[in-house]
């Protein structure tokens, strides 16, 4: 474990572009940070890991007002010498332009006792993610990594840029693209053939990156006709040719594409990194809450009468997260079932039962409440049955198992709300933007608090976007509403509809 020594300052490398290109160490620090300060190249996503944090933005913004360097190393130093565990944050690694060491200088001059935790630099991390390896075998030997402009915030002088042009095989300007037109000029003049590949990567690593390929004569032209500016990366190099068989980052089906989760947002954070994964870019905007149920007599009655159910059935992840927190508050904890059975609806319900110690007895090959009654069936029945859900939902489980002569109890866990109406006016703006190209449904309720936000123009707007249903249940309360539904997952789960997205897509 990382120590947890108060009174301390720790450098970070956030990585460039994705959140999770930060390193182990990087990620155990700031989970334990009291006060983080940012760079506003370091992904927003990180700052999620650290919410009771002090979260102070201290990004520098060309032509902008930001807090000078003196600034900042003076409040790591008045932060640290209160006691406080203080992450400085900053965009792929914080000794390579990134003013970090200037800032432990101080930090050693001072007596701050202070840690480096290197990261993943920019022009490596955002090169490897546009399919260009700054180095090769048979094309590039050597690398130069260089900035924009001097320590005085002036640009390199053409004679600089002319001695650089031809003592290296490839070159990584960062921040160079005020002057990309001058720069690219100068190397040419110092010998530099204008034909050499050359690349323009901006916002590299994420869903919004942009890679402008052309030759180092053309570049500059190419890069301003498309309206790329900092932060980017300019590579020049022969390796920039690898970019055509070596692209796999930006070139999938989801790629760039806002995928809007409206979610609950604990579960809106995990689902937010499996579309990170597939390079798309998540839209949290939960929709709903969820609360504890406005009785809890009927919960606590079941958790103390477990052990004479013969089957316990779960149909989410939610359920099981809250029934096991009222066992905990309690005093029970799983010992509680005795020999009751489990029964789960899906693999994802099925892992979250694992973290309290429990495996399931019967995972529904299909999943929804009628593939989990069948199942139940199969197995011989069920004479006794306890369902923990939401406090509205579907009855067909209950109903199915009742028909079958089993005595059923169905006791609310929790139920979802929907969130302040007051942000509809935020969302519609982002359709009408155009800042939607998804909409993502996990689960019906997502939809019935969705189109209740949106109100009379809910399905006009959804029109607007690719409309994902998690299964044919949540498709079909869409439709109910009025909402055209253009994908809806074979296998009902996160991972599937994504996946039935990509193929919609590609």
């Amino acid at each position: 474990m990382v120590e947890r020594a108060a009174g301390k300052v720790w450098l970070v490398g956030a990585g460039p572009g994705d959140p999770r290109l930060i390193t182990v160490k990087g990620l155990e620090v700031l989970e334990q940070a009291e006060v983080v300060l940012y760079d506003r190249l370091a992904h927003p996503a990180l700052l999620e890991l650290c919410p009771s944090s002090d979260q102070r933005d201290v990004g520098k913004r060309f032509g902008q007002s930001s807090p000078n360097q003196s600034e900042i190393t003076a409040q790591l130093i008045e932060l640290a010498r209160a006691g406080k565990r203080v992450v400085r944050l900053k965009g792929g690694d914080p000794f390579l332009f990134a003013r970090g060491s200037e800032e432990a200088t101080e930090l050693a001059r001072a007596n701050v006792p202070f840690e480096v935790v290197p990261g993943i630099s920019s022009p490596v991390g955002t090169a490897a993610y546009a399919g260009i390896s700054l180095t090769h075998r048979d094309l590039a030997s050597s690398v130069t990594i260089i900035t924009g402009s001097d320590k005085a915030g002036r640009e390199w002088s053409p004679g600089a840029w002319k001695k650089l042009a031809t003592a290296t095989d490839t070159i990584c300007v960062l921040m160079g693209m005020r002057r990309i037109e001058e720069i690219t000029k100068a190397l040419v003049d110092g010998g530099r053939s204008p034909d050499t590949p050359a690349a323009v990567i901006q916002w590299g690593a994420r869903p919004e990156q942009r890679v402008v390929s052309a030759t180092l004569g053309t570049i500059a032209a190419g890069a301003r006709a498309v309206g790329a500016t900092n932060p980017a990366v300019i590579v020049i190099g022969d390796v920039v040719r690898l970019r055509e068989e070596l692209r796999w980052y930006d070139n999938r089906p989801l790629f760039g594409k806002r995928i809007l989760v409206p979610r609950p947002l604990a579960q809106a954070k995990a689902t937010a990194g499996a579309i990170r994964e597939r390079a798309a870019d998540p839209v949290v905007f939960p929709v709903i809450e969820l609360c504890d149920p406005p009785d809890p007599e009927p919960l606590e009655r079941a958790a103390d009468e477990l052990g004479s159910y013969d089957w316990v059935l779960f149909t989410s992840a939610n359920g099981v997260a809250r029934f096991f927190a009222a066992l905990s508050r309690l005093g029970r904890d799983a010992r509680a079932f005795a020999a009751a059975k489990i029964g789960v609806i899906g693999p994802k319900t099925a892992k979250s039962l694992e973290r309290y110690g429990l495996r399931a007895d019967l995972v529904a090959e299909e999943y929804i409440g009628e593939g989990l009654a069948r199942a139940i069936r199969e197995r011989g029945g069920a004479r006794r049955v306890l369902i923990p859900r939401a406090l509205v939902a579907r009855d067909t489980l209950p109903a199915m198992l009742r028909a079958e002569g089993a005595e059923v109890d169905v006791v609310p866990v929790y139920e979802t709300r929907p969130i302040d109406a007051e942000r509809a006016a935020e969302l519609v703006r982002r359709f009408e933007g155009g800042g939607i190209d998804v909409a993502m449904f996990t689960s019906s309720s997502t939809v019935s608090s969705l189109c209740s936000l949106l109100g009379e123009r809910a399905a006009e707007l959804l029109s607007r976007v690719t409309v994902g249903s998690i299964g044919p249940v949540t498709s079909k309360t869409a439709e109910k509403l009025g909402v055209r539904v253009d994908v809806t997952a074979t296998e009902y789960t996160v991972a599937g509809l994504l996946d039935a997205l990509e193929q919609h897509f590609s």
